[in-house]
């Protein structure tokens, strides 16, 4: 695997303990609809959302933030990926759209950040 797969799966990693510490249930990692991706799918601590979660890991932010790399049309490709995992899990729940960024290459120095409702794919695409 390259190097920057090996940072984005510890990232993952990372933000998905994150989320596990704080209460949130994971339901997916990594879930695929064609070639869009959503990279954790959870559940809120009192269990009335669902959120989806896009995880940008940097070595460094010296030349731009990890969240700078979320795109108009990466939103528009996680916006479908999760119209199709609702449509596929009859989800009822509310939903939300975060961003977690990691900044570092090893747990203890990395800074991670959880921007709770990050973006609203309705209001970029409207």
């Amino acid at each position: 695997m390259a190097r920057h797969n090996d940072l984005g799966k510890w990232g993952e990693d990372m933000a998905a303990s994150l989320l596990t510490s704080k209460g949130y249930v994971i339901m997916s990692r990594n879930w695929m609809s064609g070639h869009r991706d959503i990279d954790i799918v959870a559940l809120t601590p009192d269990r009335i959302c669902t959120v989806f979660v896009e995880v940008k890991t940097r070595q460094s932010d010296v030349v731009t933030r990890p969240e700078d790399a979320i795109t108009a049309n990466k939103v528009r490709n996680i916006a479908l990926a999760a119209n199709a995992y609702v449509k596929k899990f009859n989800v009822l729940n509310e939903l939300r759209f975060d961003i977690i960024t990691i900044v570092g290459t090893d747990s203890a120095s990395a800074h991670i950040e959880h921007i709770e409702d990050a973006f609203n794919p309705i209001l970029i695409f409207r």
